[in-house]
């Protein structure tokens, strides 16, 4: 026995096959977007800034000059004091600032200087703010690399320049790191927050 079969029309038949990949796309192109909306909806605010985004900072010193020398004055040989740093107004939205200190040229990265929660509306650190006690209120020094909390200028070992290199950090957040913290332990919380950032680097040479 042959099963039974319905004849449909062929003009018929040829507007369901056509219809059909458009209902098709239209409704997967529904479910894109709702899947999109949800996973924005559920990620966390401020839990990441694209690297597109992050502005650019003006920072300057009137101490020393972009790419040039750090005066003794500032080094393990003189007062050890740390320069005068300024920098332009943070972006909108900033709620606090950073500043690491730091020389790339050091066999381990060597970090000089960690400072946080810095007010936004702060637009300078004067000279010597760390040895004097002059640090803006509210701000926390970390431990450097020397094992010391707050400054400790420039000290390669003798022979070819190291460069110093000063960023400061425009922050969507508070930090509220313990006074003392670790360079790992500053750039991980600033990890997702950066709003801006800029950098003056300076360099020192002792002599052999």
């Amino acid at each position: 026995m042959h099963p039974k079969t319905t004849n449909v029309p062929s003009h018929l038949a040829r507007k369901t096959f056509s219809i059909g990949p458009a209902i098709f796309q239209a409704g997967l192109l529904a479910a894109i977007v709702a899947g999109l909306s949800t996973a924005s909806a559920q990620r966390p605010a401020g839990a990441t800034i694209p690297l597109a985004t992050i502005q650019v900072l003006q920072v300057r010193s009137n101490d020393f000059a972009p790419g040039g020398l750090i005066p003794r004055r500032y080094t393990c040989d003189g007062e050890d004091l740390s320069p005068q740093i300024a920098w332009q107004a943070a972006p909108a939205g900033a709620m606090s600032l950073a500043l690491l200190v730091h020389d790339p040229d050091a066999p381990a990265d060597f970090t000089h200087w960690l400072a946080y929660d810095i007010a936004p509306g702060t637009r300078d650190l004067p000279e010597g703010a760390s040895a004097r006690g002059a640090m803006p209120a509210g701000v926390r020094e970390g431990t450097n690399d020397f094992a010391r909390r707050g400054y400790s200028g420039p000290c390669p070992p003798p022979g070819k320049p190291h460069r110093y290199v000063f960023k400061l950090f425009a922050l969507d957040a508070r930090l509220d790191l313990p006074v003392g913290a670790t360079r790992n332990q500053l750039e991980a919380a600033m990890k997702g927050h950066i709003l801006a950032e800029g950098r003056l680097t300076g360099s020192y040479r002792r002599k052999e």
